[in-house]
């Protein structure tokens, strides 16, 4: 009798289902920049500066707002993968229902709150009275569709969760080409200028949800849905909280080691930060293709865990972290060879170039130092395991700000970018030195 046969809720981990997850998310996230590519191109066309200024703060607050609370995504594949683990197909509904409707709470909290965000983010970051109009004009439109982002954020992660990678893909090409053409459309076609930018990119996320639940609500028909009782079950809702509370704090921490980064380089002169801009890049890409194995790790890992099944989560750990370090390996490889012609690129200034040419392979590095982070974050989130990753995150946010402080005023930019990478090391080393503690906790002893 083979493992699979004593165990009948074990499935094969291969490379081939790894990556049936990993190439469409990660083709999916690749799609994401062209957002915000097609609106600067609008806003450029427009030939007023105030509203490719204003844009662009609109844009940075609500990837603020949006990133933060994107946990939305990641807690719903990780309760979903462990349901599809367990076969129990009305607890995987009943986990997207949970999400929806904590997404459209979210939503209108979101709305509720949008009137203080209106009035005094804006001139925050721009003294000049018509960039902040035009940033409130962007906004006012935007956060029109918050229940619809976040809706969408459940619906994919309940999409990912069962490990249909394809299925994500489409909904994410359908968002950001309804995104691309309605934005055309509404902002330089019609000529609405900022606000049709604006409802192009709403209206973009209220289609895709629609789309989305479309799909999802044709799969439920002659299906077992959850019963009322089941749905708002206190002891899975408060798993729930604590899970999103987890992760959104993780989120948190994550955003503000990046902002520290920007604020150090900043003190090193305007030339230095325009640089590490640039180079960021770099590192932005890598997580593209990281994020993709990590989403494998999370989705096959769950459904481990859900299954009860060691010996898939034992190779669906030992198969991510492989990829993971191969494409970390590879992208760094890349970087150092075509870096140099891509900042380019990305400036005309010499100063500019010079620096970020002379940090390059430090930016490179990032590959290799956030493979490990990335995979093994996915790791515990599709087991759950979120208080162990939020405390070693909060830990190396700790070890990120001595090395900084030790390291900057000693080596300048050298010591920041060091920092960085040894940041990235530490979350993917903390989270690892724990994992044979939390796989002991959650299968037993392994069997003789």
């Amino acid at each position: 009798m083979t493992t699979e046969e004593k165990q009948p809720l074990g499935f094969d981990v291969t490379n081939r289902l790894v990556l049936s997850i990993a190439v469409p998310m990660t083709l999916g996230y690749l799609t994401t920049p062209l957002l915000g590519l097609t609106d600067t191109a609008v806003a450029g066309r427009l030939g007023d500066p105030a509203a490719l200024a204003g844009l662009a703060i609109g844009a940075i607050i609500f990837d603020l707002l949006f990133g933060s609370l994107s946990f939305f995504r990641t807690s719903t594949t990780g309760l979903v993968a462990q349901a599809f683990g367990r076969r129990d197909e009305r607890e995987e509904y009943a986990v997207l229902l949970r999400a929806l409707i904590g997404a459209l709470g979210l939503g209108v909290i979101m709305l509720c709150l949008a009137p203080l965000i209106w009035r005094f983010a804006p001139p925050l970051m721009s003294d000049e009275t018509d960039v902040v109009e035009t940033t409130r004009t962007y906004f006012a439109i935007r956060v029109l569709s918050s229940p619809a982002t976040f809706a969408n954020f459940a619906i994919l992660g309940y999409v990912l969760g069962r490990g249909e990678g394809l299925l994500g893909l489409k909904l994410q090409i359908l968002l950001n080409g309804t995104n691309v053409f309605l934005t055309l459309l509404f902002g330089l076609w019609l000529d609405w200028g900022i606000a049709g930018i604006a409802l192009g990119t709403g209206a973009a996320e209220v289609v895709a949800m629609v789309a989305g639940l479309l799909v999802i609500v044709h799969r439920m028909r002659n299906r077992q849905r959850p019963r009322r009782g089941e749905l708002f079950d206190r002891a899975k809702l408060g798993a729930l909280f604590r899970l999103n509370s987890d992760i959104l704090i993780r989120s948190l921490v994550l955003n503000f080691s990046f902002a520290l980064m920007a604020r150090m380089g900043a003190s090193q002169g305007a030339v230095t930060l325009a640089a590490n801009a640039v180079l960021m890049n770099i590192f932005l890409v890598c997580s593209f293709f990281l994020d993709g194995l990590a989403g494998a790790a999370e989705q096959l890992v769950g459904r481990a865990v859900g299954a009860g099944y060691r010996p898939g989560f034992a190779r669906a750990l030992l198969l991510t972290g492989i990829w993971s370090l191969a494409m970390g390996t590879l992208l760094a490889a890349l970087f150092l060879v075509i870096g140099s012609p891509l900042i380019h690129m990305l400036t005309t200034s010499s100063e500019v170039r010079d620096i970020a040419d002379h940090y390059l392979p430090l930016a490179a590095l990032t590959g290799v130092t956030g493979a490990l982070a990335f995979q093994i974050d996915g790791v515990f989130i599709g087991a759950t395991w979120s208080r162990e990753m939020r405390n070693m995150m909060l830990l190396s946010l700790l070890g990120y700000i001595v090395c900084l402080a030790a390291l900057v005023p000693a080596f300048g930019n050298y010591g920041l970018w060091i920092s960085l990478n040894l940041f990235l090391a530490f979350r993917g080393g903390l989270l690892a030195i724990l994992l044979p503690g939390k796989i002991k906790s959650t299968f037993g002893s392994p069997r003789r």
